[in-house]
This record gives structure tokens, sequence and C-alpha cells, in this order.
């Protein structure tokens, strides 16, 4: 009786161990999402993929693209490549409440060039210039994950540019509305 008790309790405990597996293995890893904020209000198109490394923490890389003639926001940026990692605080699986660190690769135009002074301290602009910066930032936010995959992030973040290049803003922001699948 002592060795089918032994044998039943062995028996569970390997069971348990594969459906351990069986269950992290079914977890959905991958997601696709675009920036419905930024393509709605600034005319930029940000789509990102973002890799779920583990229940608390993920990688993704976001690129973003203005296709904007408006002259004020494409002072701000026309392109960025911006890798981040983001750790969870939830109890769930890579949702809820986050904190990411990011890097920022971005470009842009400036409509009015460098500012100088004269002595009566008037400003004058030299000509428009582009730009070539790298940021470091950090960003807050949430994520919802629906049954089926469907996901939602809310996020704001902010970063300082660190080449000090001619015409680059001295920060550069990162937020929106994302709405992706997770597969």
């Amino acid at each position: 009786m002592k060795k089918l008790a032994a044998l039943l309790a062995i028996f569970s405990m390997v069971n348990m161990g594969f459906s351990q597996d069986e269950i992290s293995n079914d977890i959905d890893k991958h997601e696709l999402k675009l920036n419905a904020t930024n393509l709605i209000i600034f005319s930029y198109l940000d789509g990102a993929y973002e890799y779920l490394i583990n229940e608390e923490s993920s990688f993704g890389v976001s690129l973003l693209f203005s296709f904007s003639d408006d002259e004020f926001f494409d002072e701000y940026r026309t392109f960025s490549l911006t890798p981040y990692y983001r750790q969870y605080f939830s109890r769930k699986y890579a949702k809820g409440f986050f904190v990411e660190g990011f890097g920022m690769l971005n470009t842009g135009d400036s409509l009015y060039g460098l500012a100088t002074f004269d002595a009566n301290g008037n400003v004058t602009y030299s000509d428009e210039g582009s730009y070539t910066d790298f940021a470091l930032g950090i960003s807050v936010g949430a994520k919802f994950v629906t049954p089926r995959g469907f996901v939602v992030d809310l996020y704001l973040g902010i970063g300082r540019n660190f080449l000090n290049t001619d015409y680059a803003p001295e920060l550069v922001g990162r937020g929106g509305v994302t709405l992706g699948y997770r597969f």
C-alpha cells in the first residue's frame, strides 16, 4: 500500500510538472501594435513589435514615420526607431501597470534653425536645418489584453537627447494609445 501511495505521489508530481510546461508553452509571446493616437492626431505611422520574455517583462521596438505636411509637427520629429524594455507589476502574464526604459534614435527638421541675439535683444533664426539625435528615457503605462488576444496599451514618457546636435530638441516625448494583437 505504501508503494502504491508513493507511486501515485510521484506520478502526480511528474504530471503537474508536465502540465506546468504545457501551460507556459501555450502563452502567446508576440504582439504587433499600431499607435492610434499618433496616427489620428499627429499623422505619424507608429507601429511596434513586442516580445514577452516572461510573465513580468518584455522587449520591443517601435518605428515611427511622419507623413504630415503640417510644418509644426514636421519640426518635432520625422522618424524614430525606439527599442524599449518593460517591467510589469501585475499578477497576470505581461498585463497591467508597467514601467518602460527606452532609447530613441530620432530625426527631424527645424523650421526656425539656430537662434541668435543681437545687441538690442532681438532674435533672428538661421535657415532651417535637420537633426539626428539619440535619447534615453522612461515611460509609465498600463496594458490590457482580452482573452482573444486584443491588446490596448496606454502610456506616456519623456526622454532627453544626448548628442547635442544642432536643431535637435532637448527633450522627446513618447506615448499614446496603441491597439494590437497578441499571438
